[in-house]
């Protein structure tokens, strides 16, 4: 939270998201099927100090993908974003 007392997120114009398993298996775009690989998801996570394990059961917060500046990391972000913006256009008020 900023010292005005306003999320970030907030100011961006966006509530923020958990970033779900469901959304890593489903990014369109990146190769022939939709969805990063597994392994190499694990992998990565790994390599940037963060908890798959714990990624698989909860998801974890979009900010803190965004703070590792990989542009993977950050689009995935955004088709989690564009994923419940398009659940909640559609009235589903349920997580990913």
């Amino acid at each position: 939270m900023a010292a005005d007392g306003h999320r970030g997120d907030q100011d961006k114009g966006w509530q923020e998201v958990i970033v779900t398993r469901t959304h890593l298996f489903t990014i369109p775009g990146f190769s022939k099927r939709n969805g990063f690989c597994r392994s190499k998801s694990a992998d990565w996570f790994r390599s940037h100090g963060l908890d798959w394990r714990s990624f698989i059961k909860h998801g974890i917060e979009a900010d803190v993908l965004e703070a590792t500046g990989d542009g993977l990391a950050i689009a995935l972000v955004k088709w989690a974003r564009q994923c419940e913006a398009m659940k909640n256009a559609d009235g589903d008020s349920t997580g990913g």
